[in-house]
């Protein structure tokens, strides 16, 4: 037989190398690497994958499937978010430069008529269908 099937032991000995040498360090050249400006952005770190109950339960409830209004949970699969606030876009929507008329609403002859259009200025034979 050609070729060996026995699982190699070394495969996720880099990965787990790389792990262990995450330093703060390393997360600045990530940063680096995005283009932001260590020194003048403003860069925050949150915690995600949680979860706050909203509920009031009362006093009496059963601890196993509810807990008190305002108790924060985390996930298993929890994880943090890196932000750079400095270049969030902050700019609101703008309302559309031409009217708005729904696909909805549209009649059957105005959809047929705006298909024909774009296959047409997609250079499309829609004469042989």
């Amino acid at each position: 037989m050609i070729g060996k099937l026995d699982p190699e032991e070394h495969v996720m000995n880099d990965i787990l190398v790389d792990r262990e040498r995450f330093t703060q360090e390393r997360l600045w050249e990530m940063l680096s690497t995005l283009g932001w400006d260590l020194l003048r952005d403003q860069i925050v770190i949150e915690l995600a994958g949680t979860q706050v109950s909203g509920i009031d339960v009362g006093e009496d409830y059963n601890k196993k499937w509810q807990s008190p209004i305002g108790t924060h949970k985390y996930n298993k699969d929890a994880f943090l978010v890196i932000k750079n606030l400095s270049r969030d876009d902050s700019t609101k929507s703008q309302p559309m430069d031409r009217e708005h008329k729904p696909h909805h609403l549209k009649t059957e002859q105005e959809i047929a008529a705006e298909v024909k259009k774009t296959d047409d200025e997609s250079g499309y034979d829609t004469y042989g269908k």
